[in-house]
């Protein structure tokens, strides 16, 4: 079993328990590589009134997958921290008729080295993460976000 897988699971059991809209949203997370975060949610309890995915279930993946993958980045060089969304933007683009996949990544891979560093002199930190929800024409809502990272 490799680290990523365990780190995956570890995140999800996590989630689950600690979440309960995660619960009800029914979230999954499908992969982790250190670079990117990715999980998923069927529709049929994220569903609105049209027939397609709820905004706001799509703003929490999205939200859940980003600080998700700070916390593992964070997790992985044995640095525990609370973590916390300072600002987002939300941009939704197309409906999703299926299954919800949102995607983050670092919204610079450079910036990470410098986060951990500040956090490290300064006691907190702030990086910015994208994620993504995949649709049927590219990407169906993406979010911009801030994060603040504090050691417990």
């Amino acid at each position: 079993m490799t680290q990523h897988a365990d780190l995956t699971r570890y995140l999800q059991a996590y989630i689950l328990e600690h979440i309960p809209l995660a619960r009800t949203m029914q979230l999954r997370v499908t992969h982790y590589d250190g670079m990117q975060l990715e999980m998923s949610a069927p529709l049929a309890p994220n569903i609105n009134d049209k027939q397609c995915a709820f905004g706001g279930s799509l703003a929490s993946l999205m939200t859940l997958a980003s600080w998700g993958l700070i916390d593992l980045n964070l997790r992985e060089r044995g640095i525990a921290c609370d973590i916390y969304v300072g600002d987002s933007y939300v941009c939704y683009r197309e409906p999703v008729y299926g299954e919800l996949r949102a995607s983050a990544r670092h919204a610079d891979p450079g910036d990470f080295p410098v986060f951990v560093e500040t956090l490290s002199q300064r006691g907190k930190a702030r990086i910015a993460v994208n994620c993504a929800v995949a649709g049927e024409n590219g990407e169906a809502a993406t979010l911009e976000s801030g994060f603040v990272a504090m050691p417990r």
